[in-house]
Parts: structure tokens; C-alpha cells; sequence
């Protein structure tokens, strides 16, 4: 049986990713500070980007947390299965 260990990111990737993030937030922000609109529909759309990027990374939170649970349940189903195999493998006359 082999032993779980999660996948990391590399350095050059999550390096990026953090540019990318930060980058976009900028554009967004200019985006906004430049707009032709009255300061509350600019912090109306302002609200708007930040909770889109709260429910981006609880999505994404959650799905990871799914698909963890689901590693783990089906390492225990396999546990389970292997063990009634053995038994019955034991119980059984050659």
C-alpha cells in the first residue's frame, strides 16, 4: 500500500500566481479609481471585485476539502476491504 503525500506547488509557480493575483487587483483598482461614475457606484463595484475574490477562494476551499475527505474515505473503505479479505483469506482451507 502507499502512502499519501499531497503534490506541491513550485516556487516558479506559486510565484506566479501571487504576481498574477496582484496584478490583476491593481488593473481592477485603476480600473475602478478611472471609471466615469459617482463614488458610490465606484465603491459599489469596488465591493463587488472584493467579494468575488472571497467566494473564488471559499469555492476553491471548499472543493479541496471535498476532494481531501474523499481521499480519505475511500483510504478507509480500502482499509476495510483489505481486511475482510485477509479474514476471509485466513478462514479459508487450502
Amino acid at each position: 500500500m502507499t502512502t499519501f503525500s499531497p503534490s506541491r506547488v513550485s516556487s516558479v509557480s506559486a510565484m506566479f500566481n501571487y504576481v498574477n493575483f496582484a496584478v490583476a487587483g491593481v488593473m481592477m483598482a485603476g480600473g475602478i479609481y478611472f471609471m466615469d461614475a459617482t463614488f458610490a457606484g465606484k465603491g459599489f463595484y469596488a465591493i463587488a471585485a472584493l467579494m468575488l475574490v472571497s467566494a473564488t477562494v471559499q469555492i476553491t476551499k471548499t472543493v479541496r476539502d471535498n476532494e481531501e475527505a474523499e481521499k480519505i474515505h475511500n483510504k478507509i473503505e480500502e482499509a476495510r476491504t483489505e481486511r475482510i479479505l485477509a479474514e476471509v483469506s485466513a478462514s479459508k482451507p487450502v
